[in-house]
């Protein structure tokens, strides 16, 4: 990086909001995916604004020079979408982590991109309001990179994922231009929907700066259980047997037989090891009709061949079936160094059918894929336990992960449910999106990034 540009990202952020030693800048090569830190993509500059102005300068700036700029939050990607490339602006939004505004007449609220996810919904709730958005990483994720990577959680199954909560948005384009989409209201049909454009983006079209969330009531209760099955055959027809009885849970996790044995054994929450799979299902609403939807579950459960019925009765047992569920990715790591979390998703009828077909590639190539997943929305994360050291058996993995992706879109499903393309994924977007839907959204970027300097690389790849 020139000398001159660093002087003038200088006086944009100051002095204590500019890093540029490789210790610093090392940290940015590398986020919550497989991608593997590499020297070479050492960015050249990360600078932590705080203002909306500071971002439209440093886009200015980076524009007028033709410097990528790669928009970061707290760094818990698992696509790629948020490591450095050589020589980059990192831009880091987490200086800007205000919560402006929290509207109980109009049931909204106004965040900056910085905030804590969980944070924010700890502070709604003291309000009796509800932001349902909930990634396996709100404790650290931030609302700007949920926002763009539209994430999702257990919770989809009912409430839907973080675009459909967002009203509105201030954003800096890649030239620098400051811009707002949306509005305070439910109802906005003027023009064109940018907000849904953006949200989901990947920090490839613009920079979030502000974002206005749609809020709900809080739900009065919630009714936790667990259905244990000697075979994940029965656990998915489960799933879909749930959904067309007519009843919508508010989460509606399934775990593998891997994840089990290893999850008890690093955080000892009472899973019976010898099943082959567990359903965590959680009901919320009014308190009259838990135990009512409850019943309803569990009859379906032991129809279908549930060995095991367990109801949380107190909330501490409520939240160690769910402790279990947040230490799944932590559980697994112990048995191969290196984790490859996909997140296919596929319509909720072919959950049985993409689980064997998953299990047979994992045969076929002889590596080691744990399946947990979203299971009530059809977002599965079939995990690839391996070893990036040996190349052998990297090739294996490279392999069985493109029949995944194919697997996925025979079956009518999507590349991603929630953790985005980013670069990871990027060689297989065509998949999905066919020749010429790939080249419309590489249009939209042209037309809003003449110049390509925001998050070169991801989505599209090189």
């Amino acid at each position: 990086m020139k000398p001159e540009i660093i002087q003038e990202l200088n006086a944009i952020v100051g002095e204590e909001n500019l890093y540029t030693t490789l210790e610093d800048l090392y940290c940015y090569t590398y986020d919550a995916s497989f991608i593997k830190a590499d020297m070479k993509n050492i960015a050249g500059v990360a600078v932590y604004p705080g203002t909306t102005e500071e971002v439209s300068k440093i886009l200015t700036l980076a524009n007028r020079e033709k410097i990528p700029v790669v928009p970061r939050g707290a760094g818990t990607n698992v696509s790629g979408g948020s490591v450095s490339i050589g020589d980059c602006i990192v831009l880091v939004l987490k200086r800007m982590n205000k919560i402006l505004e929290i509207d109980r007449k109009n049931l909204i609220a106004v965040v900056e991109p910085g905030v804590i996810t969980g944070q924010f919904q700890r502070e709604v709730e003291k309000l009796g309001l509800f932001y349902p958005p909930d990634p396996a990483s709100l404790a650290v994720s931030t609302m700007g990179g949920n926002v763009a990577e539209c994430a999702g959680g257990p919770r989809g199954v009912k409430y839907g994922v973080t675009r459909d909560y967002i009203l509105g948005l201030e954003v800096v384009l890649p030239t620098g231009e400051i811009m707002t989409t949306g509005g305070r209201t439910i109802k906005n049909v003027t023009g064109y929907d940018m907000t849904k454009l953006f949200t989901g983006s990947e920090g490839t079209l613009c920079v979030v700066t502000k974002i206005i969330v749609k809020l709900i009531p809080l739900p009065e209760a919630k009714s936790t259980m667990m259905a244990v099955f000697s075979e994940i055959e029965q656990a998915s027809e489960t799933v879909s047997e749930i959904i067309a009885g007519g009843l919508v849970p508010c989460s509606l996790e399934l775990l593998d037989n891997i994840y089990i044995k290893n999850i008890e054994e690093y955080a000892k929450v009472g899973l019976p090891i010898e099943a082959g799979a567990v359903l965590l299902i959680e009901v919320d609403g009014d308190s009259e009709i838990l135990a009512k939807q409850i019943g309803k579950i569990e009859q379906i459960c032991r129809r279908l061949g549930a060995v095991q019925i367990r109801v949380a009765t107190t909330k501490e047992e409520a939240e160690d079936l769910w402790l279990a569920r947040r230490s799944a990715f932590a559980s697994v790591s112990r048995v191969k160094p290196t984790i490859i979390g996909e997140d296919a998703t596929v319509p909720r009828s072919q959950i049985p059918v993409a689980v064997r077909r998953i299990q047979e590639i994992a045969a076929k190539y002889n590596i080691i894929i744990a399946i947990l997943g979203h299971a009530g929305d059809g977002n599965l994360h079939a995990t690839i336990l391996t070893d990036e050291m040996d190349q052998e058996e990297a090739l294996r993995v490279e392999k069985a992960i493109e029949e995944i992706f194919v697997l996925t879109v025979e079956l009518g499903g999507s590349l991603s449910g929630e953790h985005g393309i980013g670069r990871a994924k990027s060689k297989f977007i065509a998949l999905q999106t066919g020749e010429i839907g790939l080249e419309v959204q590489r249009r939209i970027k042209l037309a809003l990034d003449p110049n390509n300097i925001l998050n070169p690389g991801v989505m599209f790849g090189a």
